[in-house]
């Protein structure tokens, strides 16, 4: 329509986005930002514990708070994997079947999924409920119910990246795409791309 403004946020080479992927693609950002942020975040405290042990001091809290810092980057960026579509699978598999085959298969995967998730949920938040009175042994002004919080919120994030990332998923899987091969040629292109503007800049004056 002619009244329609595409923003640069909302298209990609020139094609205008539909809402759910612009959704989806935002949502992307979020989360790898905040998984980055995690990222950065846990080397500095790694980095800084190994200065101050070599200075002969150490962090009290160290130990506690680094590995539920990895908890959290890993529970986090499943998520972020799940809305990629980058978890193993057997695309391959799936790809080579019968096209109502491959639908089955892919109800059946997704329900699994979605359903092994919703569980994990329901009774990570009631874990929640139990330790509501327990704190952190090396800063007890945090409790334990924060920083086991990753559970029940990951999982629901991991469910939404999955319904956010389904339709698309859908599409591929209906024409018989296999995702493995199609990351593999997407890294083979960007490598090319890559030996190409090296090549270029030797090649200059």
């Amino acid at each position: 329509m002619a009244s329609l403004i595409t923003s640069p946020s909302s298209c990609h080479h020139g094609v205008a986005m539909s809402p759910l992927k612009l959704l989806r693609q935002e949502f992307e950002y979020l989360l790898e930002g905040f998984t980055v942020a995690l990222l950065l975040g846990l080397t500095a405290i790694v980095l800084a514990a190994v200065l101050l042990r070599m200075l002969g001091s150490a962090f009290t809290w160290y130990d506690e708070v680094a590995s539920i810092g990895l908890a959290w980057l890993s529970f986090y960026g499943a998520s972020l994997a799940a809305l990629k579509r980058a978890h193993l699978g057997c695309p391959g598999i799936v790809s080579k079947a019968p096209a109502p085959l491959r639908s089955l298969l892919f109800v059946l995967s997704e329900l699994i999924v979605i359903g092994f998730f919703a569980i994990i949920a329901k009774f990570g938040y009631d874990v929640l409920n139990v330790l509501a009175w327990d704190n952190l042994v090396s800063l007890p002004w945090i409790n334990l119910s924060f920083t086991q919080s990753v559970i029940p919120v990951s999982a629901s994030l991991f469910i939404l990246c999955e319904l956010l990332s389904m339709p698309d998923a859908w599409h591929k899987m209906r024409q018989g795409v296999d995702s493995e091969h199609e990351a593999i040629e997407e890294a083979i292109r960007l490598a090319e791309e890559g030996l190409t503007l090296h090549q270029a800049w030797e090649v200059r004056p």
